[in-house]
């Protein structure tokens, strides 16, 4: 059959089809899935049932203005049978992910799971109740906390503690305490040293280009269903609220830092590089209770994730997981992390992260083991099989991370982008590319011929291949963006990876519908409220458009009156954004102008949606010397794009 309009091309996917049934391939496949797992293990399902209290009912969250923010309650197809179009795996990974509500996990120990991403934790002190990661989204955290409350009285926050430096720990803080909370004292914030950097770095110096690649990494924006979004291995997906950040007051600085809050003690182990820059374990000794943060969790996590971040050093993580083990696991009776379920029993606890430790150990070793004979990370991520132990352990799973791209990552980590070979040294960038494949391949059609063929062959992975090319040397082709969703579908449904699936169907509805942009922007005004003085010029170099300021020149001083008059120079020469703090006696040339203003009113103009001649006009900001010169910026500074393509050029 010939698609109209499209001549001499091959038998295609009708454009017109929203979306493709499983194919008889993949359905035989995630039917021998069931062979291989043991599905009549049910500890996990036991345990994250384990001391439920009460759901949120109905499971949405709604923010100011009514919009839907939260919604659990889409999710409940997975109480159902196992379609074809789902991993058995992932689908029990995500029945398991989708249990939404109030838990008492020890007396005192409080747990609100599945409205968010990620876990919130309340523990009661003598007087009130302590938070550890209040969520991405402040909407999110308050509801939890209403739970909470509705069932533990109106306890007051009096601590609140961040595991980690990644935005679903700390963005919902708004919905616990306030800044005046902390200011007057009755709360104190605590968090992992170097926490206050890396959560700001990542989300504003890079926030726009994560923030896409993680609408399609989460499927945030993708239909909840058997043939949608099921979930994101580590929790359902994001929400979509309002992200802020309550700055930290207490640093985590010491290996065994003792800290007692509202008559809890607490030993903090710090993790750093693990699975964030900035990460620390929690014990309770008085309890024998451990979180472990992000450092394990009920799948093999990331050591690279699908949308961007730096890669993490397994090899560190494993020593880490060692150091828990010994220090704290064989003296606990709960394990809880900020994702997923606890797990209660020494002796399980300890096989658990042993589990956990040897997994990010294997793959780190075997990794440069075979580095060393000369593959390379796409080899290797071929080659590299888990022991039986860990591949038939539920909790070692590649539903978050996956061994494929985990093995890439710690090349990468070793080895960096090139793989040695100097034909790929210097390639063609991917559209120049896609145009000299298709041409030598003898055109677009034949190639679709060839894609077809393998599409027909259950050959996905080289479908996807093959027609990127045609794609990427015409993204008008509509037979070809057809073909190329279908074989992602069919990818997605074979998924076991939750991350994988959702990329993989992000892009086929993006191929057939267009670009759904990026529905949740870390990049938030509350978020950048936290930024220091030398982050906020960091923030706007970054953003400096370089071939148009090579010619541009332009000396000021930021005089910070609410950081005790201190001085920051900005240089702007040969493209780029110099800064740096001045000292008293410093011999530098004079500045073309001297801008007064707080740091508040600094975020606002130049970062935080505001401009500076509107801080002018308010009063808050003066500039003595000459003004123009401040003129020239804005006209220099490059908006980010949150709606970048992806699958097509």
């Amino acid at each position: 059959m010939t698609v109209s309009g499209c001549g001499d091309r091959p038998r295609g996917i009708d454009p017109a089809r929203t979306q493709t049934d499983p194919t008889q391939a993949i359905a035989e496949a995630n039917r021998g899935v069931i062979d291989t797992l043991p599905f009549d293990d049910i500890d996990d399902f036991a345990d994250a049932d384990r001391g439920w209290i009460a759901a949120l009912e109905p499971g949405t969250v709604t923010d100011a203005s009514g919009k839907v923010v939260w919604d659990n309650d889409s999710y409940d197809f997975l109480t159902g049978s196992c379609p074809q179009s789902v991993n058995p795996s992932l689908w029990r990974q995500s029945q398991l992910a989708a249990k939404q509500g109030l838990y008492e996990i020890a007396p005192g120990f409080y747990q609100v799971r599945g409205l968010d991403l990620s876990n919130m934790t309340l523990i009661e002190g003598d007087t009130g109740v302590i938070v550890i990661d209040p969520l991405i989204s402040a909407e999110t955290a308050a509801a939890g906390l209403a739970l909470y409350r509705a069932h533990r009285g109106d306890r007051p926050v009096t601590g609140l503690i961040y595991s980690h430096s990644h935005v679903d720990h700390f963005g919902g803080s708004h919905g616990v305490i306030t800044p005046q909370d902390v200011a007057a004292g009755r709360c104190p914030v605590i968090a992992p040293v170097g926490f206050l950097e890396h959560a700001v770095a990542e989300n504003i110096y890079t926030g726009t280009a994560m923030s896409r690649r993680a609408a399609y990494m989460y499927g945030a924006a993708l239909p909840r269903g058997p043939r949608g979004q099921v979930g994101s291995g580590l929790g359902q997906t994001t929400s979509i609220g309002t992200i802020g950040l309550v700055a930290p007051t207490l640093d985590v600085t010491q290996a065994e830092q003792v800290e007692i809050v509202d008559g809890v003690r607490m030993v903090f182990q710090l993790t750093p590089g693990t699975e964030a820059p900035a990460e620390m374990n929690m014990y309770f000794p008085d309890r024998r209770i451990l979180c472990m943060a992000e450092n394990a969790t009920h799948t093999m996590h990331n050591i690279v994730t699908l949308r961007g971040a730096l890669v993490r050093d397994p090899h560190v993580w494993a020593k880490y997981l060692t150091d828990s083990i010994n220090r704290y696991g064989r003296r606990a009776d709960l394990v809880f992390s900020s994702h997923h379920w606890p797990i209660w029993g020494t002796d399980r606890i300890v096989e658990f992260l042993s589990l956990q430790r040897d997994m990010y150990a294997y793959l780190h070793d075997q990794t440069l083991r075979l580095m060393n004979q000369g593959y390379v990370g796409a080899e290797i991520a071929e080659m590299v099989q888990m022991p039986p132990a860990l591949s038939t352990a539920w909790s070692t799973r590649g539903y978050y991370g996956s061994v494929s791209h985990n093995v890439k990552a710690i090349y990468q980590r070793y080895m960096g982008w090139f793989d040695g070979n100097p034909a790929h040294l210097w390639e063609h960038p991917p559209v120049d590319n896609a145009r000299r494949h298709v041409a030598a391949m003898g055109g677009a059609a034949a190639v679709l011929q060839h894609a077809q063929r393998a599409y027909d062959e259950a050959d996905y992975r080289w479908v996807v291949q093959l027609v990127n090319y045609v794609i990427f040397a015409d993204p008008a082709d509509e037979t070809a963006k057809a073909l190329q969703a279908s074989a992602f579908e069919q990818l997605a449904y074979g998924a076991e990876n939750a991350t994988w699936r959702n990329f993989y169907l992000s892009g086929a509805y993006e191929l057939r519908n267009g670009s759904f942009g990026t529905p949740t922007s870390a990049n938030s005004a509350a978020l950048a409220a936290a930024l220091s003085v030398e982050q906020v010029f960091d923030a706007v170099a970054l953003r400096i458009d370089g071939p148009k300021a090579w010619a541009a020149r332009m000396t000021a001083d930021w005089r910070i009156v609410d950081e005790g008059n201190r001085v920051h120079r900005t240089e702007l020469r040969n493209g780029i954004l110099v800064h740096y703090d001045r000292f008293p006696g410093d011999d530098l040339p004079a500045a073309e102008a001297t801008v007064t203003l707080t740091r508040p009113a600094l975020i606002r103009g130049l970062v935080g949606g505001g401009e500076l001649k509107e801080g002018v006009l308010s009063g808050d900001i003066t500039i003595d010397g000459d003004a123009t010169a401040l003129a020239k910026l804005p006209g220099l500074i490059d908006e980010p794009d949150p709606n970048f393509a992806i699958v097509t050029p």
